[in-house]
């Protein structure tokens, strides 16, 4: 494995997260960031739910990798570097290893210890492509180790993970994976999957599935706010809801307090949570294919190139760095 740094310098430090957190808590609308769903249990969770019948996105996304493999590859070009941003369990970048042949494979995500198991499976089974992982908070910033060459950065982020981003925010993190890019090289890249606006019932089942795996997702947050804050959430006390907000184009998912109750944290903080109310845990926006189309532009990409499923629910595009 190459000797790029395990652990990137911009994580957030302790009292960092804490602050982070503590504010969300007490804003007039509670609100934790997608991020702290994924400790290592949850990274687990979460790849269970992509199993699910009703979680059309990966299964979706996958047969268009498959339908479009040689497509797809032609337009990321030979011998790439690729930046798996978000990258879990590492298996939809195996899916594409045979097509793609990367020659580095960097993998990414905030939780290190699951990516380390994962990327030192993957390399057992791919011996021939040199790989490392970096444990990083990328949604705050994106500053990848001055070892890694800059010709032929591919970036990778499936799985529609854009859709955590309000907009505005999605256009600025675009931008900076063509700021990380470097320069105008037209080797440079980003290969991203977006979930498309499409039938409510479709998205509420994909979001709250029937044997309460997504629950059980959402839920397990309160445990790693308990670690990360000192906090004494019980998830007993509260349940998981996730809904179509079709004014905002987005899923919500949300954790609701069952009855009245209080929840107190390191340092003295405390807040009363009335029956009811919740604390908002995730978003996920829904794309046109031209609305999308028009963000990446507008990030600094050039020749976009898109690949639909049968049923157009899920979208993959390739944009080349301007």
């Amino acid at each position: 494995m190459a000797q790029l740094p395990q652990v990137a310098q911009n994580c957030l430090a302790q009292d960092e997260v804490q602050q982070q957190l503590a504010a969300g808590l007490l804003a007039a609308h509670a609100h934790t960031s997608p991020k702290y769903l994924y400790d290592v249990l949850g990274s687990r969770l979460f790849a269970a739910i992509c199993e699910l019948p009703e979680y059309y996105p990966t299964r979706t996304e996958a047969a268009i990798f498959a339908l479009h493999a040689q497509q797809i590859a032609d337009a990321v070009g030979p011998d790439a570097i690729l930046i798996d941003l978000g990258a879990g369990n590492c298996s939809k970048a195996a899916g594409l290893f045979p097509s793609l042949q990367p020659r580095q494979y960097v993998a990414i995500d905030i939780s290190v210890q699951f990516l380390t198991e994962a990327v030192s499976a993957l390399q057992q089974q791919f011996p021939q492509i040199e790989m490392t992982c970096l444990g990083m908070d990328f949604s705050a910033e994106l500053e990848l180790p001055a070892a890694l060459e800059l010709d032929g950065r591919q970036f990778f982020y499936p799985g529609s993970s854009i859709g955590n981003f309000a907009p505005l925010e999605a256009l600025m993190f675009l931008r900076r994976i063509r700021k990380a890019i470097a320069g105008g090289s037209d080797s440079g890249g980003l290969l991203i999957g977006v979930d498309l606006v499409k039938d409510k019932a479709i998205l509420d089942a994909a979001y709250d599935d029937s044997l309460g795996v997504t629950a059980a997702f959402n839920l397990n947050l309160l445990h790693h706010l308990n670690r990360l804050l000192d906090a004494d959430f019980d998830p007993r006390d509260w349940r998981h809801r996730a809904f179509y907000n079709s004014q905002q184009h987005r899923i919500e998912m949300h954790l609701e307090a069952r009855h009245e109750l209080a929840v107190h944290w390191r340092h003295g903080g405390m807040r009363c949570f009335a029956r009811g109310e919740s604390i908002h845990t995730e978003s996920s926006y829904k794309y046109t294919r031209q609305g999308f189309i028009d963000m990446l532009q507008q990030a600094g990409f050039g020749k976009v190139q898109t690949w639909f499923d049968p049923h157009n629910w899920f979208m993959v595009c390739h944009a080349q760095a301007a």
